[in-house]
């Protein structure tokens, strides 16, 4: 039902795309929990989905590390530059006047403005208003959609840095969010527009993101792994448990991803549920002891080739997602009685 109802939003996304005053919109990909096969969540479904932009004709989009974003994770500002099209319209492609080289009255007057001018703050492209364009891009076409979809409900939901919906029946609902990033090159780690979790974060800042390189290996190991395979039941059951006790679900994934990547993926069938249970949860307890828990995409030596990661991120070291601990003895004492 959900790919289905991708496919539905992704052809009306199409419909906006080709206006050269907004971002190119791509195919949509689905991240998070439910998309990987082990979501603890009960009461509702939730589906994120990251959709790619890429510049329209006459712009290119160039990614700068923000280091004035004192915000934990890596962080970007996404420049946009204006792109000489002169070229192309000596071709005869008259769809785009060249931005750079025709005068302001002649544009104004046969075309759209730039991208600068209507989702930019000063030369970045801001995330609070192309925000909010999606949202009107997404009111608009809904009403485009089959007609199947009307049997459907669909209320937006607030948020700042995403475009969140709620879809409805007399059945039951679920709640889709749609992020939106730029990517590193042709790899697998985008920029997104994923709200902080505390922090205010400013609208021209973007945030690296791996959800899309995790999605990917899971998608992976579900290629490979035997029919029986119940890696996803172990993870769904012990996040489903770290839920109830306020532990990371993020720590618990990371710790399958690495057993995943290191331990034979026959032996995570129905009969050894217990005994890879138990070694998940003896992982954490090393991590905890040791106040080390590596990421699973940075510095990852042992990742799958199918994996791409962009050249900054090759060969660097695994950032400690329990970094925190080392200096925050509160903090460790709280973590460990949370496992």
């Amino acid at each position: 039902v959900i790919t289905t109802l991708l496919d539905k939003f992704t052809r009306a996304f199409g419909h906006g795309s080709s206006n050269h005053s907004y971002p190119v919109l791509q195919q949509s990909i689905g991240v998070g929990s439910v998309f990987e096969g082990w979501s603890p969540h009960t009461g509702g479904a939730f589906y994120q989905v990251l959709v790619p932009l890429s510049a329209p004709a006459g712009h290119a989009f160039h990614l700068e590390p923000d280091t004035g974003a004192k915000m934990p994770g890596r962080n970007f500002r996404v420049r946009v530059d204006l792109e000489c099209t002169c070229v192309r319209e000596q071709l005869g492609d008259n769809s785009t006047l060249c931005f750079l080289h025709h005068c302001k009255e002649e544009l104004s007057r046969k075309q759209e403005p730039s991208l600068l001018d209507t989702l930019c703050t000063g030369p970045y492209l801001d995330v609070e208003k192309t925000a909010c364009w999606l949202y009107r891009l997404v009111r608009a076409e809904w009403l485009l959609l089959p007609q199947s979809s009307h049997r459907l409900n669909l209320m937006f939901l607030p948020s700042s840095r995403s475009c969140k919906m709620q879809l409805s029946n007399g059945e039951g609902s679920l709640v889709v969010e749609v992020q939106f990033g730029v990517r590193q090159g042709n790899s697998d780690i985008y920029v997104s527009s994923q709200p902080p979790e505390v922090h205010f974060m400013p609208s021209t800042t973007w945030r690296e993101t791996y959800a899309v390189a995790e999605a990917n290996f899971f998608r992976l190991v579900a290629r490979r792994a035997p029919q029986d395979s119940w890696h996803c039941k172990c993870l769904q059951f012990l996040a489903l448990i770290a839920m109830d006790t306020g532990f990371p679900t993020y720590a618990l994934k990371t710790v399958v991803m690495h057993l995943l990547n290191t331990r034979p993926l026959s032996q995570w069938s129905r009969r050894d549920f217990l005994k890879r249970s138990v070694d998940i949860v003896d992982y954490l307890r090393c991590s905890l002891a040791k106040k080390r828990l590596d990421h699973f995409v940075i510095g990852n030596q042992r990742l799958p080739g199918e994996i791409t990661l962009p050249p900054h991120l090759q060969g660097v070291e695994p950032p400690n997602l329990f970094q925190r601990l080392v200096c925050d003895p509160d903090a460790c004492r709280e973590l460990v009685q949370k496992y």
